[in-house]
Order: C-alpha cells, then sequence, then structure tokens
C-alpha cells in the first residue's frame, strides 16, 4: 500500500489516519501532510473533536523515516528532516479541539511523542513504547518536552537512557501517557468512539479553554522544538552516527 493521510467525519468526529507500509515510519512529506490536516481540522467547524489513528494492526508509528535518516549530508538538510515531528507536535498543541489518540500497537521515537501530543490517549495492551535515539547517536530531543510534559522527567529520562528497551502499555499508563489500556484493537475502537462522541456534548468554547489550560506554558516550543530540531540535525553527522548508520544501509 502507499503511505496515505486521510480524513473522515463522522458525527461531529474528525478521524485523522497515517499509515505507510514501513511499520507507519513517517517521511517528511507525510509529516507535512499530517500537520496541515490537524491544522485544517481544528479551523473546520463541523469538527468538535479528533481522533488520531494510524493504519494497520501492529504498530502506531515506528517513528521518523530511517530511508530519510542514512541520506542527510548538511546540517540544513537535518534540522528540516527532524523538525517534521516538531512540527505535527506544535499543530497538536495549537489545534483548538481535544484530540484523542488511538493507539492500536507498539510505536517508537516520534510515535510516542506523538501520543505524548494528544489530549486523551487509549491504547491496547499491545502499545508498547521505546525511545530508540541514544542507540544511533542523536537523541529524543524534539519529542522530549512533549513526552516529559505528559509523563514527567523521570519516566522520559528513563526510557531515553535505556534505549534497547519496550516498555509496557501498562507501565506507560502508570506514568500518565495512557488514560485506559484495552485488550484488544476492537474494544480500543468502542471506546475511543464513545469517548469521542460523548465529548461532542460538551460546550466547544469550555474545551477551547480547557485546551489553553493543558498547555500552558508551552508558547515557547515554536522555538524550542525548532533549536532542538537543529541539535539532533548536528548530531546525525557526527562520525560516530555515521558509523552507527552504516549497519542499517
Amino acid at each position: 500500500m502507499e503511505p496515505y493521510v486521510k480524513q473522515t467525519i463522522e458525527n461531529a468526529v474528525a478521524y485523522i489516519e497515517f499509515f505507510h507500509p514501513a511499520h507507519n515510519s513517517l517521511p517528511g512529506d507525510v509529516l507535512a501532510e499530517l500537520a496541515q490536516t490537524i491544522t485544517e481540522a481544528g479551523n473546520n467547524n463541523k469538527i468538535k473533536v479528533i481522533v488520531l489513528k494510524s493504519g494497520g494492526d501492529r504498530t502506531f508509528c515506528a517513528g521518523a523515516s530511517f530511508n530519510e535518516l542514512i541520506t542527510i549530508n548538511d546540517e540544513a538538510t537535518g534540522k528540516v528532516f527532524f523538525s517534521g515531528f516538531a512540527n505535527v507536535i506544535n499543530a497538536m498543541r495549537k489545534c483548538p479541539k481535544f484530540i484523542i489518540g488511538r493507539i492500536q500497537g507498539k510505536t517508537v521515537g516520534g510515535g510516542v511523542g506523538l501520543a505524548a501530543s494528544t489530549d486523551y490517549c487509549m491504547a491496547t495492551k499491545f502499545a508498547a513504547i521505546k525511545l530508540s535515539e541514544l542507540n544511533i547517536g542523536i537523541g529524543p530531543f524534539v519529542v522530549g518536552p512533549a513526552i516529559e510534559r505528559k509523563m514527567g522527567l523521570s519516566a522520559m529520562s528513563q526510557i531515553a537512557i535505556d534505549a534497547n528497551t519496550f516498555y509496557s502499555a501498562e507501565w506507560a499508563q502508570q506514568k500518565g501517557l495512557f488514560t485506559q489500556v484495552y485488550e484488544s484493537t476492537e474494544a480500543l475502537d468502542e471506546a475511543v468512539k464513545a469517548t469521542a462522541e460523548h465529548l461532542c456534548t460538551y460546550n466547544p468554547a469550555a474545551m477551547v479553554e480547557m485546551k489553553k489550560v493543558f498547555w500552558s506554558g508551552t508558547d515557547n516550543w515554536d522555538g524550542l522544538l525548532a533549536e532542538r530540531a537543529a541539535t539532533s540535525g548536528r548530531l546525525v553527522l557526527s562520525e560516530f552516527t555515521k558509523e552507527k548508520l552504516k549497519g542499517f544501509k
């Protein structure tokens, strides 16, 4: 199947779905389309609540595209590459609608950042998480603020340092990333639909004001995440990382 970003609207709920055949690892063009789709949904008066989901059954998001990563040869290109997830996170942050995360499977790196940037995140028991960036000589700099905001510095630093380990969905729930963990994708989908449609009965103006409260203190993130993207773009050119990446070509 070809990569895509698509949106469907049902009962005032926008279901925004992304997909890439490589375990939902996202290249720059898909990330740009995803950010734009979220922004447009936030401005659509026919939409009251947004659900962020991915296609396929096994992996929610494997992070950024590795095929693009290994082609980076200069800092400017590196910054643009790592700005992909930054732009999606900022689009989610600025969106005036509640965003529900539907996490059906494993999520890695940037995918953990997407889950952490939703306002209410629901998952299956198969939705283990991992921050693997230190393995190749960079770090979860861009997604770190979103993960720290949701899970706390202690939990974020634990999974960033322990970069080889998948942490269970139950652990992620205990640390505040997931609100509920379900036994199956079918049970998750039923709960997501019921939750989203119930939120549509709330006062939209109240939800807009609550969203501002949830994200208070993040007004500097446009600049902060750009700086973090530049840091990653510089580190990916290091001899350490170049040697690491040779093993993946």
